[in-house]
């Protein structure tokens, strides 16, 4: 060996840093593969209850064509209620009782 060698005991606690170095790259990269393993598994999770969900919804029947709706109840056609519905058609906007009993004048009850 000559003066510019390095001596055994620094090419050893240059050994022992790289060691230490590994091993805790080596734990950071476990502690990062457990992270990883469990966004894995929720991934799955999700993806699974998204085929049940799938899966579900292909199972149901076809509702087929809607029902016919009840037919709509007949409106009367009084007088009464002819002259009422010609009251909101030309006050244009909301009323209420009162306004339409003023509007056929009629005496709303107090």
């Amino acid at each position: 060996m000559t003066s510019g060698d390095p001596t055994l005991g620094a090419v050893l606690v240059r050994l022992e840093e790289r060691e230490r170095e590994i091993a805790e790259q080596a734990e950071e990269t476990r502690e990062q593969i457990t992270r990883l393993t469990a966004v894995l598994d929720e991934l799955g999770r999700a993806a699974e209850e998204v085929r049940i969900t799938r899966k579900t919804l292909l199972e149901l029947p076809d509702p087929g064509p809607p029902a016919p709706s009840a037919s709509a109840p007949e409106l009367p056609d009084g007088a009464a209620y002819q002259e009422i519905m010609a009251v909101f058609a030309q006050a244009g906007g909301p009323l209420r009782a009162r306004g339409v009993c003023e509007a056929m004048d009629l005496d709303p009850a107090p």
